[in-house]
């Protein structure tokens, strides 16, 4: 018991750490952006080497080393640098009954994308998360295009839109959005989007009409690139986001999931060529993918590009080189998804998606308890009580591991008139005070150590279900009753965490403090204090979960004890 006195310490330190953290995120000084470089990123250094396609379709070997023009042929001079999206030309506008998406018409580039059924603010309903953006220090934008030896218009290339607004029409099956680019030797290109109701992936092709009069070689890539500000991470340790993955996922059948930190892409650049793989920038609750198809050998690659303003990350993959005779035509295809983490429907979208929902080593344990709580909220209706509910019946399957816990607190609580007797015997003798006590448990058949089995085996479980109210876009703005209306976010008048507090409290009441100094006795004392304060940061729901526990903890341990003092 002596050597608890240095956890403590060491409990409480890190407990004023982290209040200091999150006191530095609210008053401390604003991150400052670095200041830009003499030398502006070069226009064209973030288009694709067309080398890096293996093989032409039905074909042997592709040409080799296909060149990458040193700057865009047409379009606005730097149209590839965050600077340069300023949207100082008209954006088209896709509507559908859950996005909104702008288009530039330099490249048919996804600009901007906004999740309307997933406000900001629940307070301001009509604001809605903005995952996609195309200016400013958190840009972050879908592009895609062809690359071939001849003409080809990539994401830099302008394309021309008959029209600059679309709106899905109710009861309509798709909505296709189509650009057109034309070469003067007699290439033309159509890029189509194709939207549908409810859905956050989107189709995107390429249709190539060859009226060249010799043939076309070229393939198809695509990408993601976002800039990462310096304040990204700097979001306070109770914060889900703080604990959230943020970065780069790549899956593929062979390798599976695979996370990458932006800062490790400089460090450590990504190539797998594969079939049946995705990219993918995530983020807490939301990510944007790149889905080839599944039968398509596609090339994956990260890179970084640097010189002015932040860094910027792009995820890209690129597809094998296809070749159109004189006269004839063919089509490139693949589907972007912008949108929430929905367990329930990614996996359906391409084979590994659900790995973009970040449970982490628990995730054995998490997707059941996912689960569970899923059907729960269907039958209740109310997240809130479906994690009451799941708490109860996570107690209820621990119930005899936790009452051998309690039983083994019981007897060594009814020991406790003899400790203190044995602690007046050998004073400061702590040899001889530690031999009479193991005699004595002996004799009383009392394990001290009987407790702490039932509480290791559920550690797995409680921190599992601690990620999946973390992680799950589900919970996210979910109402319970009264006063919180957000379980995503701090409980507003700070009950939750006093209530955990008063049950921990009274647990401690029923808990013997055996062997311990006074003053480990005093920082244990102090610790529903220490929990209650730093709970009082953490979302509701998560704070719901541990109250909860706490309670039925408390209640059980209290029927237990009732029980065996009846007993004897």
């Amino acid at each position: 018991m002596g050597n608890l006195r240095p956890i403590l310490i060491m409990g409480l330190l890190l407990l004023a750490y982290m209040m200091w953290v999150e006191w530095q995120k609210d008053y401390g000084p604003a991150p400052q952006a670095p200041a830009p470089a003499t030398q502006q990123p070069v226009a064209g250094n973030d288009v694709p080497s067309p080398a890096s396609t293996a093989t032409v379709s039905g074909q042997g070997a592709a040409p080799a080393d296909l060149p990458v023009p040193s700057a865009p042929t047409a379009g606005p001079q730097g149209a590839d640098s965050p600077q340069a999206l300023e949207p100082q030309r008209e954006l088209i506008r896709v509507r559908t009954d859950v996005l909104e998406v702008l288009i530039d018409p330099v490249g048919a580039t996804v600009a901007a994308a906004s999740l309307l059924n997933y406000p900001i603010e629940q307070k301001q309903p009509d604001q809605s998360v903005r995952l996609l953006e195309p200016t400013g220090d958190g840009m972050f934008i879908a592009q895609s295009g062809l690359l071939s030896q001849a003409e080809a218009p990539k994401h830099t290339t302008p394309y021309r839109s008959e029209r600059s607004e679309y709106t899905l029409a109710a009861g309509a099956s798709e909505l296709e959005v189509p650009l057109v680019w034309e070469s003067d030797a007699g290439l033309r290109v159509t890029k189509t989007l194709v939207f549908r109701p409810g859905r956050y992936d989107i189709d995107v092709g390429f249709r190539v009409q060859n009226g060249t009069g010799s043939s076309w070689t070229g393939s198809r890539y695509e990408q993601l690139q976002r800039t990462v500000p310096g304040d990204q991470e700097s979001a306070g340790f109770t914060h889900p986001e703080r604990y959230s993955f943020f970065g780069i996922g790549f899956y593929n059948p062979q390798d599976k999931f695979e996370k990458i930190a932006f800062d490790d892409v400089a460090d450590e650049p990504y190539r797998v060529t594969s079939r049946e793989g995705w990219l993918a920038m995530i983020q807490h609750y939301f990510f944007a993918a790149w889905i080839p198809p599944a039968e398509e050998e596609s090339t994956f690659t990260t890179q970084v590009i640097t010189g002015g303003g932040w860094p910027r990350y792009i995820a890209r993959s690129v597809s094998p080189a296809r070749q159109a005779d004189a006269g004839a035509e063919i089509e490139f295809s693949s589907r972007l998804y912008l949108g929430p983490k929905l367990q329930d429907e990614i996996p359906d979208i391409a084979p590994g998606l659900e790995y973009t929902v970040n449970y982490g080593i628990f995730t054995v344990f998490s997707k059941p308890l996912f689960w569970l709580l899923e059907k729960i909220h269907e039958v209740v209706g109310n997240w809130g009580w479906a994690i009451v509910i799941l708490t109860i019946l996570i107690k209820a399957a621990f119930f005899k591991l936790t009452e051998a816990q309690y039983r083994s607190t019981a007897r060594m609580r009814k020991l406790q008139p003899r400790i203190e007797q044995l602690k007046e015997r050998y004073g400061d003798d702590r040899q001889r005070m530690s031999q009479a006590m193991m005699e004595m448990y002996k004799k009383e058949k009392v394990n001290p150590l009987g407790g702490c089995l039932p509480i290791l085996v559920q550690i797995p479980i409680f921190i599992a279900l601690y990620w999946v109210l973390l992680e799950s876009v589900e919970l996210r703005q979910a109402p319970f009753i009264l006063w919180i209306d957000n379980l995503s976010v701090r409980d507003p008048y700070f009950v939750l965490p006093l209530l955990n507090a008063v049950f921990m409290f009274a647990t401690q009441r029923l808990t013997p403090m055996v062997g311990m100094d006074p003053l480990q006795q005093k920082m244990m004392t102090a610790m529903p204090i220490v929990f209650s304060i730093m709970f009082a940061f953490f979302p509701a729901g998560l704070v719901l979960y541990w109250a909860t526990n706490a309670g039925l903890s408390l209640a059980q341990q209290y029927y237990i004890t009732r029980k065996i003092a009846a007993a004897d």
